[in-house]
């Protein structure tokens, strides 16, 4: 994929999709957007929302960054992209639901393993996030490498989900019923996605959630 071939891509958007859908635009643009729903996903490249949930422009406010990880609540003045735009979701756009979503084969989470780059001090700080899930991986002892890196995203998932608890304002409105979270896994090589069961603390079908 090169960049000629992005704007080649362009020129078909506006030809076919833009040009059937320019009314949908123009409302979104005269009525702002209204989105019920935060998606917090990885950075990867194989990892498109829209595209794995099917959605139109307007029904989802995302927020992408390496290993979907989402920082505790920090309330100083420092620069806290992730944290803003969740704030901004929440207390701005009113979403009513926020979804931390996961997927297999997630370099953040292989890398956790891995030596650090000297050359990558701002990637090195950031996957300080998930140190947490993979301390609880490598206290199952599983042998198998594949098994143990599905575990910890699957694992760093579920402690996103609580990093979200520490907002204040998320803890207050998840506790009048205002906001829902959820834990979702991304299985890349399949095209499906899984939901965190709290109640059997698996990743189940998300098809079977009630």
């Amino acid at each position: 994929m090169k960049i000629f071939d992005l704007m080649k891509g362009n020129q078909s958007f506006q030809n076919v999709y833009f040009e059937n859908h320019e009314k949908e635009f123009l409302d979104l643009v005269n009525h702002g957007q209204e989105p019920k729903v935060l998606f917090i996903g990885c950075s990867d490249s194989r990892v498109i929302p829209s595209l794995i949930m099917g959605t139109k422009p307007g029904e989802l406010f995302v927020i992408r960054n390496i290993g979907n990880f989402v920082p505790p609540y920090s309330p100083d003045d420092d620069y806290h992209g992730t944290a803003a735009a969740i704030e901004y979701a929440v207390n701005v756009l009113n979403v009513e639901d926020i979804i931390v979503c996961g997927h297999t084969h997630c370099g953040a989470c292989e890398s956790l393993f891995k030596p650090r780059n000297k050359d990558l001090p701002h990637v090195n700080k950031w996957l300080e996030l998930g140190n947490k899930a993979k301390e609880i991986a490598l206290s199952k002892n599983i042998s198998d490498n594949d098994e143990k890196l599905r575990l910890t995203e699957q694992i760093s998932i579920v402690l996103q989900v609580e990093n979200l608890l520490t907002y204040p304002y998320i803890k207050e409105r998840v506790k009048d019923k205002k906001i829902f979270i959820h834990g979702w896994y991304y299985i890349i090589e399949k095209g499906e996605l899984e939901y965190y069961n709290s109640k059997t603390q698996s990743f189940e079908p998300l098809d079977s959630m009630s």
